[in-house]
């Protein structure tokens, strides 16, 4: 059984910083190409980052380019999704997401919700101005 597992949301003044993690079990962490989805208050759920299999290729939401940095850790099977300079306009919950890929190029990632099987249940994320 496929587990992801958020962590590190919060409340932070705007211009502050929040490192969010997301610890996966039950699949094969170095065949997932991962991402990072937010849903803000009526709003629907938007896509924030991805990361490729060989974490060398990541692709960023042009409202958090700059500002955000998404990174895996391969031996501890967790994503973190490293947030500076926040706005209040990223309130939301974020998501982690993985699709087990391990017939595709490793330097491939996604950006669409149904590109992704596995989903975390979210962590909430609260900028103060």
């Amino acid at each position: 059984q496929v587990q992801l597992a958020e962590s590190g949301g919060g409340l932070v003044q705007a211009g502050g910083s929040l490192r969010l993690s997301c610890a996966t079990s039950g699949l094969t962490f170095t065949n997932a190409t991962l991402g990072w989805f937010r849903r803000a208050p009526g709003k629907e759920r938007e896509f924030v980052a991805a990361i490729s299999r060989s974490g060398g290729n990541t692709y960023y939401a042009d409202s958090v380019k700059g500002r955000f940095t998404v990174s895996r850790d391969n031996a501890k099977n967790t994503v973190y999704l490293q947030m500076n300079s926040l706005k209040p306009e990223d309130t939301a919950v974020y998501f982690c997401a993985a699709r087990a890929a391990p017939f595709e190029p490793t330097n491939i990632y996604y950006t669409t919700e149904y590109q992704y099987r596995y989903w975390g249940q979210g962590t909430q994320v609260t900028v103060n101005s």
